[in-house]
């Protein structure tokens, strides 16, 4: 499958995937202009939006490629259907509603935790664009969701992807993440390799996204909630619940300034 990254502003990613007859899907619209000219650098027209929530920095771009794409049909999420949230949508999708994208074929999570309305599209071929729930080595704020809740979204229905699964996030945080997924877990030498390659690829401007879900289970501390290191650093021990575990150090992150 097939994937144009598209950089937007500092640290935004949107994506580009072709599909057939010149056409292709979008995943995210922050900004119309870069978006535009890459349309057009590759002579492709646009026929899908694929919104994963209601975010400015997700949706920003909808209502300017309706106007530059009028039949352009734009999907999104139930809730966030409900809600009004997301500019011209025309499909709302639910938790395992499978969908056709010429001849791609996927199926949609609910991922419930940094929005309400939170989702992710599933591929086939395990290439998953997750929004920001899940960031190379962190995952989103939970600005309407809370801890057990995004635990869930993570450490149950993202968990059941295979370690191939190839994870297209919507943000370039990964230096900030590893910094403190180290602190958090010093001892953990996937981590301090992960950090080495991640470095050596920004020190060329090259992105670090996607990322693979098995490196993920190895670095990521959100999903690695069972480690006795990552419990001591929050303070828990054994008999506290993982989503407890979740909520501490997702507050310590939130408040990290390494």
């Amino acid at each position: 499958m097939d994937v144009i990254q598209v950089p937007v502003w500092t640290d935004n990613y949107a994506y580009l995937i072709p599909l057939s007859d010149g056409a292709c899907a979008l995943v995210d619209s922050p900004e119309a202009e870069p978006i535009l000219e890459l349309l057009e650098q590759r002579n492709l027209r646009l026929s899908h939006i694929l919104n994963t929530h209601h975010h400015p920095d997700h949706i920003g771009a909808n209502q300017r490629l309706l106007e530059a794409f009028p039949d352009l049909e734009v999907w999104a999420g139930s809730f966030d259907q409900e809600q009004h949230r997301i500019p011209g949508q025309t499909r709302a999708l639910s938790h395992g509603e499978p969908f056709q994208l010429g001849p791609l074929r996927g199926v949609v999570l609910e991922v419930p935790g940094h929005t309400l309305g939170h989702i992710v599209y599933r591929f086939d071929d395990n290439t998953v664009f997750v929004g920001d729930t899940l960031f190379v080595a962190g995952c989103g704020r939970l600005f309407e969701g809370d801890a057990r809740m995004m635990d869930h979204s993570l450490n149950e229905v993202l968990a059941e992807l295979p370690d191939e699964a190839l994870l297209y996030c919507a943000h370039e945080y990964t230096e900030a993440n590893l910094r403190f997924a180290l602190s958090v877990e010093p001892d953990n030498s996937a981590l301090q390799e992960y950090r080495d390659r991640v470095q050596a690829r920004r020190a060329r401007q090259l992105p670090t996204v996607p990322s693979r879900m098995g490196d993920e289970r190895a670095i990521n501390p959100f999903l690695r909630c069972y480690s006795a290191t990552i419990r001591a650093s929050t303070g828990c021990g054994t008999e506290h619940p993982r989503h407890q575990v979740f909520g501490i150090l997702r507050s310590m992150k939130d408040r990290f300034r390494g």
